[in-house]
């Protein structure tokens, strides 16, 4: 449990830092934000389905600014700092059934889903970092280690 509320502490982190770099440029970079949102909207629909809550109405793509990503950051940082609040340990195995953005059902536990959010957006972050690059600005250190120091 130490290791994924220390992950979602990390993902919090690198949200935020993503968001004060977006707000600080005069322009707002679309297909930067584009990516950016698809974090926080995978991340809300992955918290709902961990809830027992229907996911089927949630996008997983959105053309939204830059208010609405400060929105998501908010409400994912509290949605799964009160999940894993809840929490225990034995609950990691728990198996959890859900219907994805197609229509397909799955079954996974609760660790697996978990693990597999923090990846992804990890992911994604990397390439909002490559485009930033590409548009001649520094990319934001958001590396696990730097948030540990």
């Amino acid at each position: 449990m130490k290791t994924i509320q220390k992950m979602y502490e990390h993902l919090n982190w690198a949200n935020q830092r993503i968001l004060e770099t977006l707000q600080s440029m005069e322009d707002e970079n679309q297909e930067v934000c584009r990516l950016f949102s698809h974090i926080l909207f995978a991340e809300k629909v992955w918290i709902t389905r961990l809830r027992g809550l229907d996911s089927s109405q949630l996008p997983i793509w959105s053309e939204v600014d830059l208010a609405v990503c400060a929105e998501l950051v908010r409400q994912n940082e509290e949605s799964v700092t009160t999940f894993l609040t809840n929490l225990d340990s034995t609950d990691l195995d728990k198996i959890i059934s859900y219907t994805n953005s197609k229509g397909n059902e799955f079954k996974n536990s609760v660790r697996e889903i978990l693990t597999h959010v923090a990846l992804h957006g990890h992911y994604h972050r990397g390439q909002i970092n490559s485009r930033l690059r590409s548009d001649g600005m520094e990319p934001i250190n958001m590396d696990f280690i730097t948030f540990v120091r």
